[in-house]
């Protein structure tokens, strides 16, 4: 439905976390008996979480420690893991500059060149851990960079960019082949972002297995601030489900879909999955983790723009290890920790067996339910005034 906001021009109300709630269900059961387990085409996810390609984020220690919690973890080929021999170095310069030196320092360090011998060499580190690799470049270098990354064993590969369509006009470089990178791949490769249904549902006919949704809702992102665009979460979400559920009935090929970021408690998590997500791409959880590579600080993926930065350098802090923010158990009152068991507990109140029937649960518009009778939380801005 839409709404007049002047003459001749009408604009759809959106959604976001903060303005729905989960409806609990006329059943419930025993949150330990849920199972959680999704598919990212042919890859098996024990939880249904992936941590983001940011480089304070996900190095190749994080990935390992990822999988093995039984997650994934993003690797940023356009990053500096790939354009440093020792990238904790240039790491720790990003966590000690000062804010006013943090963006420019970023710039700065990004200008090094990519070597290509180093896209091998992660991947390979990765795959020593034991666990799934997966990695993250921009559309310009996906063609070169996915048959590299292919010979050295990965498991999924990821285009990505502040929007992404199906089709892209240039006259000044050749735009992405997406339909020949998936085709060429014998593994699942995800395409992002995107916020809507139509663009959601060309891309799937690309042949991409899954598609990573949001544009600009990240902590460390200010697309939406620096350009003006996004969807909020929850519409982007409901929208692009729609279009997976339309594609499979059409095709017998399921897309999964990946909300990816915007969330910043297991409660918008589980909003998440009520719209229609089969997993979640999560960045600032998992950056302040013991494990991350960034020391409490967050920064994002187009900060490094030369030009026209549409990211900035975040303090997050370092609150517990990656156990603690997964599966606890919690040692904070605002629900940024134990997520999974957040993601059981929710699916047990609503009576979801699995995800797909979690993608069922009923949601309400509610703005303020956060705060409904918190007067107390508020004053002493504890629990969910923070």
């Amino acid at each position: 439905m839409g709404f007049f906001i002047g003459r001749d021009r009408e604009a759809r109300r959106a959604y976001g976390f903060d303005e729905v709630a989960i409806v609990p269900g006329n059943v419930t059961m025993n949150p330990e008996e849920v199972n959680i387990v999704t598919n990212i085409g042919s890859v098996k996810l024990e939880i249904p979480f992936i941590a983001s390609a940011m480089d304070g984020v996900v190095d190749v220690k994080f990935a390992i420690a990822m999988g093995k919690a039984g997650g994934l973890a993003v690797l940023n080929l356009n990053g500096v893991q790939t354009r440093y021999e020792n990238p904790a170095e240039i790491l720790e310069r990003i966590a000690l500059a000062s804010p006013e030196e943090a963006t420019e320092l970023v710039q700065s360090v990004y200008k090094e060149p990519i070597k290509e011998h180093l896209i091998a060499q992660r991947v390979k580190e990765i795959k020593a851990g034991g666990v799934p690799a997966a990695v993250s470049c921009i559309p310009a270098n996906a063609e070169k960079f996915s048959k590299l990354a292919a010979q050295a064993g990965v498991d999924l590969f990821v285009i990505q960019s502040t929007v992404s369509t199906a089709k892209h006009i240039s006259t000044q470089y050749k735009s992405v082949d997406f339909v020949k990178i998936c085709k060429d791949m014998k593994i699942p490769v995800i395409v992002g972002n995107v916020v809507t249904y139509q663009a959601a549902l060309e891309l799937m006919e690309t042949g991409a297995s899954a598609l990573l949704i949001g544009v600009g809702p990240g902590a460390a992102c200010t697309s939406r601030g620096v350009l003006g665009i996004g969807v909020p979460q929850v519409t982007a979400t409901i929208d692009c489900a729609a279009a997976r559920d339309h594609f499979f009935k059409k095709t017998g090929k399921y897309v999964a879909i990946i909300t990816d970021g915007g969330m910043t408690s297991g409660g918008d998590i589980c909003k998440a999955f009520v719209s229609g997500a089969d997993a979640v791409m999560v960045g600032s959880a998992f950056a302040r983790t013991q494990e991350a590579p960034g020391r409490g600080f967050h920064w994002g993926m187009a900060t490094s723009h030369h030009n026209l930065p549409r990211g900035t350098r975040i303090r997050v802090g370092v609150t517990g290890s990656l156990e603690d923010i997964l599966y606890g158990p919690a040692r904070l009152d605002d629900g940024t920790q134990n997520l999974v068991g957040a993601l059981k507990t929710c699916m047990g109140t609503v009576g979801a067996q699995n995800l797909k029937e979690f993608q069922m649960a009923e949601l309400i518009i509610a703005p303020d339910i956060k705060h409904e009778g918190k007067l107390f939380q508020k004053a002493q801005k504890i629990g969910m005034c923070k």
